[in-house]
Order: structure tokens, then sequence, then C-alpha cells
């Protein structure tokens, strides 16, 4: 069966005219013959939503009750009996009232793709998951519907539904969207300018980045290859030189001037596995192209131009930033340079060629180390110097030779000398042997003259050969030692990377490593101190350097006291004290000085975060205060102030039972706000741990009784099983009232009527443990922890029960006199709250 299609209409605000759009598809579907039903929409009271329907069918929705109201969601069943082409189900995001056979709207939606049904649906930007917090902090509000990013990326089509800021308030204003009594608050406060066209630019973006995922699978799928302009993206090609700042700068800048431009730099490697570029300048280099927001890629390739030009193509590339060729002008008599061939090769790609201090000064290496040890070296001028004599007497003795085979075998002797001592003694004995030869065994003998022109073709030969074959012995050497050392600095900086990697503190691990890795007595990484001032220190100043990590025995603390120096840039240095480094360890160690500053910058950055967590916290807490603030506690206020202004009024007469219940009222009312000023002071006590707590032994029997009371009518038909020699707790009476209070309070208002919930309580290991044992609809355990965090109230459908501090509050409270709260599944359904509290010496006095 052929999976269904999933259409989304989203919207950058409520409001927009989502749902609208939807219903105006779906009635084109239906005119053109498509079986359309309509599974759910939510209209909210707009007519002009409502009219769209029209003659659409539309399916009965599954009524539910939840709490002792009534609620109604999309029959999923009837819907999967009916079996349309096309079903519409409005808000994705939306949360099922409990006893769905899904928790959320998608899933329900899901199941009907994978019936073959296709569906028409809706989504706003602010319930997306992936922006969920950043629309919290524009607007203020946190959306606690939400639906994952993967969800709505893998519909088959998403239309973004758009209105301008200005439009959308005007729309508001006219009430086409809201009730007219919440125009001017919504208008205030979500429906701003600015939070709307920054919803605007969010839906913008996220649709773009969705129009680039199916982009670039078509482009797969198709196989296309040639570069299409519909997003710039910048590539800066690295060689891992001193020009590959200034490279990634101008990349920058260039990317810089086209909005959503993606930058990337890469570097192409030399696929035959050896060194050949600074791996400290690339790993510098990858630090700041990722600071600038882009990122780093690595490639393989024997073609440096060819794999340069295959990455771009592969990331649909728009432009490539090249340096100028570091070669002199008399190296592109030879060869056109990586630059010029790749912007002939280039295509559509737009080539920059940015000049730099380097260009056209040539490839200023490090000399280059000899292939073959000094030893060996030494072994093989002695062999060319002895050996040679040796054999011309050993040939001489000889008789019947030609002076070809005289020649073959001195070639055969320099090749022995090039295996054992390399190029020098080789062509040493080149040349000894051409003497030699020419001396003894060519005609005229004892003098260097040739006679015959054969005998000094031969003589030209045999020194060619035994030049080439000495340079190709020494290439082999070369190269051998080559390998064997990238090899060996590829091993140690996978080491490191995987002790930095598995340990919890980047940076000692790092610094540890690089200190047993070269034998050293200690490193130090040193950072300039500012001055007194506040201004930066220099480098020639004394006391201004500053030990910010180190490892070892006697770290330096200053760049003078060690034995190797390793800049990282202009404010870090690395010192390592011990011994004196070769040149070629130093650039392994300067890629690892450049790690060690990454790896201080994420220890300070986790510092930071750290520092700013309990800031957002308080932050987060002052914003949720604020929205309890301004309705929570507005409302048994205003509760109160309508009961006492109607008894104060002269224009009405009211009887004693209508006066009665006024104060009732407003009496319940002052009540229900006092517990929630009381909340809230003592939940910002426990914030600023500035709680009083004076414990002593308490009696359950007497405690729970009274918290009863506090509770009033409702509280009348809970049910207690204590017993009677049950321990006594030690705790602040106060604060234990105020948790059974709120503990007992959350267990009648989720508990279904006629199933009053229970109290019982036990002692086990010096603990007395309490049970609050509600039968209701129960909590998934997966959601356990978020009951206990502040302004939260989980699964109620309205505004009126209070700020949802309640749990928060009293684990708090337990915890600061010694105990816990823990929920636990009720068997047979419900929740079930543990107060563990310690239980105290002696029984308190009566």
């Amino acid at each position: 069966m052929p999976r269904g299609e999933l259409r989304i209409y989203l919207g950058a605000a409520p409001g927009v005219g989502k749902t609208y759009a939807m219903l105006e598809e779906a009635r084109r579907r239906a005119e053109r013959g498509t079986d359309v039903v309509v599974g759910l929409v939510e209209t909210h009271g707009r007519p002009q939503t409502a009219a769209m329907i029209g003659d659409l069918t539309v399916l009965p929705r599954r009524p539910l009750r939840y709490r002792g109201t009534d609620f109604t969601e999309l029959d999923l069943d009837a819907v999967l009996a009916r079996r349309p082409e096309l079903v519409v189900v409005d808000e994705l995001a939306h949360t099922n009232v409990p006893g769905s056979r899904h928790g959320k709207r998608w899933q329900d939606v899901q199941e009907l793709l994978d019936a073959g049904i296709s569906v028409l649906s809706t989504v706003n930007v602010q319930h997306l998951e992936s922006l969920n917090d950043v629309v919290a902090r524009i607007t203020g509000t946190t959306q606690r519907e939400t639906v994952p990013d993967a969800v709505v990326r893998a519909a088959e089509q998403v239309e973004l539904v758009d209105m301008t800021p200005e439009a959308l308030r005007r729309r508001m204003a006219h009430g086409n969207i809201y009730r007219p009594d919440r125009i001017d608050a919504a208008l205030g406060n979500y429906f701003r300018v600015g939070n709307l066209t920054a919803l605007r630019e969010l839906a913008l973006l996220w649709l773009a980045d969705k129009v680039d995922d199916q982009l670039d699978r078509y482009r797969a799928q198709q196989g296309i290859s040639a570069t299409w302009e519909a997003r710039e993206r910048v590539v800066v090609a690295l060689t891992g030189g001193p020009e590959g700042e200034t490279l990634i700068r101008r990349a920058a800048r260039i990317a810089a001037r086209s909005k959503g431009a993606d930058l990337l730099a890469v570097h192409v490697a030399r696929n035959d596995g050896l060194a050949g570029a600074d791996p400290a300048q690339l790993a510098r280099q990858r630090v700041l192209v990722e600071s600038l927001g882009g990122s780093y890629h690595q490639v393989l390739g024997g073609d440096v131009p060819a794999a340069l030009l295959d990455f771009a193509r592969g990331v649909n590339a728009t432009q490539l930033v090249l340096g100028a060729s570091r070669r002199g002008r008399f190296a592109h008599l030879f060869a056109r340079g990586v630059g010029v061939t790749t912007t002939a090769r280039s295509g559509a790609i737009d080539v920059h060629l940015v000049t730099h201090p380097q260009a056209g000064r040539g490839r200023r290496g490090a000399a280059v180390p000899a292939a073959l040890s000094r030893r060996r070296r030494l072994l093989g001028f002695a062999l060319a110097g002895l050996g040679l004599p040796l054999l011309t007497l050993l040939l001489s003795v000889l008789p019947d030779l030609t002076l070809t085979n005289d020649i073959l075998i001195f070639l055969a002797g320099v090749v022995g000398v090039a295996l054992v001592g390399g190029l020098w003694p080789a062509l040493v004995a080149a040349l000894g042997g051409s003497l030699l030869l020419n001396w003894f065994f060519t005609p005229p003998y004892r003098t260097l003259t040739i006679a015959e022109a054969d005998n000094l073709l031969a003589l030209g030969v045999f020194v060619a050969v035994a030049v080439a074959v000495s340079g190709v012995v020494d290439v082999a050497a070369r190269r051998t030692r080559e390998a064997a050392r990238a090899a060996a600095d590829a091993q140690t900086l996978a080491t490191v990377a995987g002790s930095v990697l598995r340990g919890e503190r980047p940076l000692p691990a790092l610094l540890d490593r690089l200190r047993e890795t070269f034998a050293l007595r200690a490193v130090s990484v040193l950072e300039l101190a500012p001055d007194a001032q506040g201004r930066p220190g220099r480098a020639h100043e004394e006391g201004v350097w500053r030990r910010v990590a180190s490892v070892g025995v006697d770290p330096a603390g200053s760049p003078g006291a060690g034995e190797t120096t390793v800049p990282v840039d202009e404010r870090l240095t690395v010192v390592l004290s011990g011994r004196r480094l070769e040149a070629a360890d130093r650039r392994i160690v300067e890629a690892f000085a450049a790690q060690a500053a990454v790896a201080l910058r994420q220890e300070r950055l986790a510092e930071e975060a750290a520092t700013a967590r309990p800031l957002a916290e308080a932050d987060r807490l002052r914003t949720a205060l604020l929205a309890a603030v301004s309705h929570d506690l507005r409302t048994p206020l205003a509760s109160a102030k309508a009961a006492v202004s109607s008894l104060r009024s002269p224009d009405v007469e009211f009887d004693p039972e209508d006066r009665a219940e006024l104060l009732a009222t407003a009496d319940e009312s002052l009540d229900r706000l006092g517990r929630l000023v009381a909340n809230l002071l003592d939940m910002s006590r426990l914030q600023a741990g500035a709680l009083g707590v004076t414990r002593t032994a308490v009696g359950l029997e007497d405690a729970v009784p009274l918290a009863l009371d506090e509770l009033g009518p409702a509280a009348a038909e809970v049910r207690t099983d204590i017993p009677a020699d049950l321990p006594a707790v030690d705790a602040d009476p106060g604060l234990l009232e105020r948790v059974l209070v709120n503990v007992v309070a959350n267990a009648l208002r989720h508990s279904p009527a006629g199933r009053p919930p229970t109290i019982t309580a036990s002692a086990h290991a010096g603990q007395v443990e309490l049970r609050v044992i509600d039968t209701g609809p129960g909590i998934p355990e997966d959601r356990w922890e978020h009951v206990f965090l502040p302004f939260q109230r989980l699964g109620d459908r309205d505004n009126q029960t209070g700020v949802g501090l309640g749990l928060a509050l009293s684990r708090g409270l337990a915890e600061a006199m010694g105990g816990s709260i823990t929920p636990e599944t009720t068997p047979g359904g419900g929740l079930t709250m543990v107060l563990r509290l310690p239980a105290a010496d002696e029984r308190p006095d009566r």
C-alpha cells in the first residue's frame, strides 16, 4: 500500500490564515473529484474560517471526558474506517486529551499516512521543536505544544502562509482573530510589530533550509553536478600556509554581502599520506573559520584543482576563493599553478584570486633534512673511498674483461654505495668510478684521453645511470622517512585526541599527553595579563605573564623559563620545560598548542555558561512569575473585589443568603490569594537560600488533620490510615503543614469524582514515609520530573488552578527539612506522592 502524502501549511504567526488556506486547497481538491473529508478543523470562532468548510464532508469528533470536563478529539478510527483519499487535520502540534490512542496529533497523522491516506495539516512556526526556545525568548511566551522538526521536514509539501505585521495587526484590530476582550492585550504583547517581524524571519529561514534539503535530494537523485546558484555558498581553499587567515577573512566578507550565505573552508590533503601542510597553521585557521560561522572540511586528492572543484560542485558552491600563487615567475614557465588551472576548469563557479604578502615569493619552507642518518652517510663515503680502489685492483688482475663488463661491475658498486650512504656518497662514487674506468680500463691507458667515441658514450651512460640510480635511492629513502614521520605524527595526534575526548577536562589531558609524548618535565600555558589600568600587557614587560594551565614539575612562569616556547596567538604561549625539541618535533607541538587554545576557550565558555545558568534560571522564574501575577494572582483578587464592590453598592439590596454567598466568595478568593502569595514568597526564599527551618519532633497524626482542615470541605472525604505507633518525624511543623496542604490539594484536583485520595504512613530504616494516593489519570514515568518544575501545570486545561508552584515548593520544603518527595504509580491507575522524612529520636510532648 503506498504511503499517503502530507502537505503542511506553516504559519509565521497565529491568525495569518493557514487554516483558511488549507480549507481552500481541500475545496479545490474536492471540486476536482478527490474524496475529501474534514477530520478536524479548529475555527476558533472565526466566521470566515467556518464558512470555508462549506459542503465538505465533516466527520464527527470523538468525545472524551477528562477531569469532569467534556472534550472532543480527532476520531482516528472513524477516518480509517471511512478511508478517504484526503483528510483535513488541523493543528499538527496539538496535545491529545488523555485517553486518546496517541499523545500527540502528529502521531495520529503518521498513522493516517501509513494507512495510505493523504493529509492536509497546519502548524505555526512557534510550535517547531528547534525554534521553541528562540520564540520564547523573543515573545516571552513559552509554547508547551511542539512538533518535532523531522515530522514537518518529512512532509512532501510545506507551504508558508505569511502576512506583514501591519496587516496582521489590522486583522487583529478588526476582530478577525481574537474576541474583542482579548485584542488590546494581544496587540500589546505577543502581536507587537517586532515580535511578528522576528517570527516571519524565523519562518522564512526555517523554510529556506527545508527547500535547500529538497534541492540537494533532487540534485542527487538526478545526478546533477553543475552549480545551481539558488543560494550563495563561498568556499575558501586553504593550503596550510601563512596566507590562510587573509583568505578566510576575505571569503567571510564576500559571504556577508549575501544574506544567509554559507562559508566553507576546504584543505586538499595529498593522497599519498605524507604531510604537505603545517598542521599548526591548519588548526589555527580552522578555529578562525568556525569563529566566523563557517565550517571546515578536508578532502584527499592527488590533483588539487580537480579535488577542489569536485568538493565545490558537491556542496553547490557559487564562489571559490583562492590565494595567489606563492611560486616565483620562473616556476610559472613550467606549470600554470593551482589558481590558473582551477579558474580554467571552474565553469559556472566564480573564482576569486586574492593577493597576499607571500604571493610570488616562492615556498620558503624549512630546510629539508637528510634522508639517511649521519652514520650511514659516513659509511657510504668510506665505502666509496675504499671500495672503488679495491674494485679497480680486482678488475686489473682478472683477464679477458671488456670495458663494458668493467662499467657494469663499477655500476653495481655505485648502486651499493647509494644503498648504504645515499645520494652524496653515490655521486662521489659515480664520479670517482668514471675517472678510474677512464684511467685504467679505457684506451689509451694511464691517461684521461678517450680514443674511441663508443667508449666515451659508454662512460657517459655510466655516469648518467649512476647519478639516476643514486637519486632514486635517495628519494625512496626520503619518502620512507617522511611516511614514517607522518604516521608517527598521525598516531600521536590520534592518541592525544582520544585522551582529550575521553577526559572530563580537555586542557589538562591535552597538556599531560603532550608532556608524556615528548618526555618533558613540565608543560604550561601562559597568557598575557592586562596591566593595572586594564590595558593588554606587552610581551617585553616583566611580570605580565599569567599561567592559566600547567602539568608536570616546576612549570615555567614566563616564556624565558622554559627550553622551548611555542606561540599560539598574540596573547597565548605554550612553554615546554625539560629538554629542547628538534625542529621536526616543533610542527606537531604547534598543532597541539593550537588545540590547547581551543580547549582553553571551551573551558572558559563552560565556566561562563555555568555562571549564566543560574541567571537564566532566575530570569525564567521571573518571567513565569510575571505571567502568574498577571493572571493567576489577578483572578482571585478580581473575584474578591467584585464581591466586596457588590456588597457596597447602594443600588442593589441583597437578601441575607446572597450576602452570605458574596462574603463566602470574597473569603474564599482571599484565602486562595493568600496561599498563592505564601507559595511565591517561600519559593523565592528557597531560590535565595534564605528559608528559615526550625526542626522538632512532629507527629503525623496531628499534622495531617491540620492540613486537611486548612483545605476546607474539599478534603472532608480524604481517607487517612496513620498507625498509632508511628514514630514522629524530625521536621518544621509549619513547613510540614505547607507540604501536606500542597500535595493533598494536588491529589484532590486530579482525583475523579467519588474516589477521593488516601493518605497512609509507615516507618522503615529510620525514615517515615507518608503516601498520598490518588486514582486519577496518572502521569507517564518519563514526565515525573516535570511536575516538580516551578510554574508547571502538567495536564491542566485551565489557568484557574494556581501558578503551578505546589509540587515544586513542596519538594523544596521537604529537602530543606532533610526529606524528599518522589512519585510512584498507583496500582490500578493514578499517582502516589511519597513524602519521606527522618524519624525523630523521641515522641513530641502532648
